[in-house]
């Protein structure tokens, strides 16, 4: 049921001392929906209750899904085939998925030895999930396959287990797997949002840090001479100088060189537009030079990639169910790595090509492509940064450019096995190298010191842990700082005092806006939050300091000597919870027992309809809820007591108090009669010239 209340617009707010002969003005009646009806009863009318949870929200566009629309949900390949265009998205798509194809192959073997398996897994793993993805996958450009830092997690995970081993091996495919269930349970169940909660400086830290553990992983084929593998900075480092009597020439300038020549072309690609075609060609042309050097000179201190199958992966099913227990943390770890990275990248390039993604949808595509590709040896894959991005400056327009992908991959395995034998292990080194240089996030690092030092300090800790204790203690950490953080800001949410700016029915922070001035008598409070029980505390806390200790340099309106109103703008709070009736239950009943009023101003619905069942409306008075700070205002003023005429109230005798309040309900009431808002009747107001330190709302126009 609508109630509507009264709410004189005066032109000044206050009751002077002396009351001069009044003008008056026409009511003006604003709406205020109340969940309830006259009668106090405080069930939810129908129209509240008829509010659908998002469950049924869910169940209804379910059954209004055509054929077309389930065929769109399944197989989201079906929203770009239908409005293929072969004549102007077919050479694009052809070019840019022959560049990255390209790309794909030698990286797809660096990666393998970043993980600790044979390089054969490596263009397994550019295989298989390639394909599903372009069939399931949301995103039109990004390119999907093995990347160095799940590459690094997966090494990481499975540092207890000889590398040599076929255990090894069967560990990171069943990883696989178990990464794609985790996906796909999660994009069935909506569960992406999850992940808002690690931020985006803790991500920035982690792979800075796993940078360079990356780089330093990699050193022992620059070097020549093992390294122990570790995912802190502290033994890499002391095992490298422990070895520096074994270094040897020949690979260090080999990697060296064919470093820098990848790290140049790449530079030359991002800078030149014509040169574009650089970058993507600058692992393949590693690869060349190296195998063309050692075919030339066959160097004896040079290691080499050694012999590769040749053929396309046979299907099987992973094994060692025994160890998933162990793999649930790095599974969960990497799922997040892949919502953070490849989720981000996909919806970037989407809104650059116009169209949309749902997040979820594309969580589902990468874990259907990690279940398939487990069953064909591959080890987790996720989508590439670098990969995609020259994919989309290759101008891919559709999911064929990935078709193409996985074409020259399976040309690689087919035809190409026997030549990839003579690869130097330090040009698939420099070629991980010149990958994760663009992770080094120092820009962010440098942005975040300027901007938020907070963020800056979670930057800084994360990196720190990452590289010192590990990658699984460097990523609890940052996300445990960043729950602390989310924490204390939901328990202390900002409360600001509210001022009317001069020459307008605006209020705003006395704070942020100086010139905006309060009245005597009331103070008006802005909660800029939601109420729960994790913050009712502080709130109640805060509402007590603004009662005794607000500015008086602004103050306008009588000289009173306390605070009779307490004005709520609740339009910022979206939400109360069974605490926070509580609290402001009992912070009514503290106030009542000093002669204090609260005042309501513009609750949404559902909060309103929250306060109304628990009869906290009841409780302050109906006649005390208000569409507007500013009508708030109006009425509070019209009720503080003259100095000069009235009596002062006692503060001790709770009687008193309660008679007061009691008389100002029934004044309040009298107010807002029925006949009253029927009828238009008009109210007194105040003339200008009563008090010439007061401020008319607005300036009247003279006629």
């Amino acid at each position: 049921m609508e109630i509507t209340y009264a709410s004189s617009s005066l032109s000044d707010l206050v009751s002077p001392p002396t009351r001069t002969p009044a003008t008056s003005r026409p009511v003006k009646v604003i709406p205020f929906q109340h969940p309830y009806g006259d009668g106090g009863d405080t069930t939810p009318s129908s129209s509240s209750s008829s509010s659908t949870t998002s469950f049924s929200k869910w169940r209804r566009r379910v059954k209004q899904m055509k054929t077309v629309d389930w065929i769109d949900f399944l197989l989201p390949c079906s929203r770009w085939i239908r409005i293929y265009n072969w004549r102007e998205n077919l050479q694009p798509d052809v070019i840019a998925g022959v560049t990255v194809g390209i790309m794909l192959v030698p990286q797809s073997m660096s990666y393998a030895k970043l993980a600790g398996l044979q390089p054969i897994y490596g263009l397994y793993t550019g295989l298989v999930p390639v394909f599903v993805y372009s069939i399931f996958g949301s995103s039109r450009q990004l390119a999907v396959g093995p990347v160095a830092l799940v590459s690094l997690l997966v090494s990481n995970v499975l540092g207890n287990v000889d590398s040599s081993t076929e255990l090894y091996t069967e560990l990171a495919i069943l990883l696989s797997l178990m990464v794609g269930i985790l996906e796909c349970t999660m994009g069935l169940l909506r569960l992406g949002w999850l992940i808002r909660f690690i931020s985006r400086s803790v991500i920035s830290g982690f792979t800075t840090a796993s940078a360079f553990v990356i780089a330093l992983s990699q050193a022992k084929y620059f070097l020549g001479y093992d390294v122990d593998r570790s995912s802190q900075i502290i033994p890499l480092a002391k095992s490298i100088i422990s070895g520096a009597d074994q270094f040897q020439w020949p690979p260090f300038l080999m990697g060296s060189f064919i470093l820098a020549i990848i790290l140049a072309m790449k530079h030359l690609g991002k800078t030149r537009k014509k040169l574009r075609f650089l970058r993507a060609g600058g692992p393949l042309t590693a690869v060349v030079l190296g195998t063309a050097f050692v075919k030339i000179y066959h160097p004896s201190s040079i290691t080499l990639v050694g012999d590769i199958p040749q053929g396309l992966p046979p299907f099987s099913i992973p094994k060692n169910f025994s160890h998933v227990k162990s793999l649930i943390p790095t599974s969960f770890l990497i799922t997040g790595v892949a919502i953070l990275e490849s989720v981000g990248i996909a919806k970037a390039l989407a809104a650059k090509n116009g169209y949309e993604l749902d997040s979820n949808q594309e969580l589902f595509g990468l874990g259907v492509a990690n279940i398939c590709g487990s069953f064909f040896s591959a080890y987790p894959s996720t989508g590439s940064f670098s990969r995609s991005a020259v994919n989309h400056e290759s101008g891919a327009k559709t999911g064929l450019s990935g078709i193409i992908m996985g074409i020259i991959m399976a040309c690689a395995l087919l035809f190409m096995t026997p030549l990839f034998e003579y690869i130097p292990q330090c040009a698939l080194a420099a070629i991980v190298i010149s990958a994760v240089i663009g992770l080094v996030d120092y820009d962010e690092a440098l942005f975040l010191w300027r901007v938020d030092k907070k963020d800056f300090f979670l930057w800084s800790v994360t990196s720190a842990t990452t590289l010192f204790l590990g990658i699984e203690i460097g990523v609890l950490v940052g996300v445990g700082f960043s729950l602390a953080f989310v924490i204390h800001e939901s328990a202390n949410p900002h409360i600001a005092v509210l001022g009317r700016l001069p020459g307008t029915t605006v209020y705003r922070n006395i704070q942020q806006y100086p010139e905006a001035y309060t009245y005597n008598g009331l103070v008006i409070v802005r909660i800029d939050a939601p109420i729960y029980f994790a913050n009712t505390s502080y709130i109640k806390d805060r509402l007590r300091e603004y009662e005794i200790v607000v500015d008086q340099s602004s103050k306008r309106g009588p000289e009173v000597e306390r605070i009779y109103f307490v004005i709520l703008e609740m339009a910022p709070v979206t939400y109360v919870d069974s605490s926070a009736v509580q609290a402001l239950k009992e912070l009514y009943q503290e106030y009542n027992s000093r002669d204090i009023q609260i005042a309501i101003a513009n609750p949404n619905k559902e909060v309103l309809l929250t306060l109304a069942k628990s009869g906290f409306i009841d409780q302050v008075g109906k006649e005390w809820c208000f569409v507007r700070v500013h009508d708030a205002v109006q009425v509070c003023l019209q009720h503080v007591p003259n100095p000069n005429n009235s009596p002062k109230i006692p503060h001790s005798s709770t009687d008193e108090s309660s008679r007061f309040l009691e008389r100002l309900g029934t004044r309040r009431k009298e107010d807002l009669s029925t006949s009253e808002m029927e009828s238009g009747e008009r109210v007194p107001i105040i003339s200008k010239d009563s008090d010439p330190q007061l401020e008319p709302l607005l300036p009247r126009k003279s006629h």
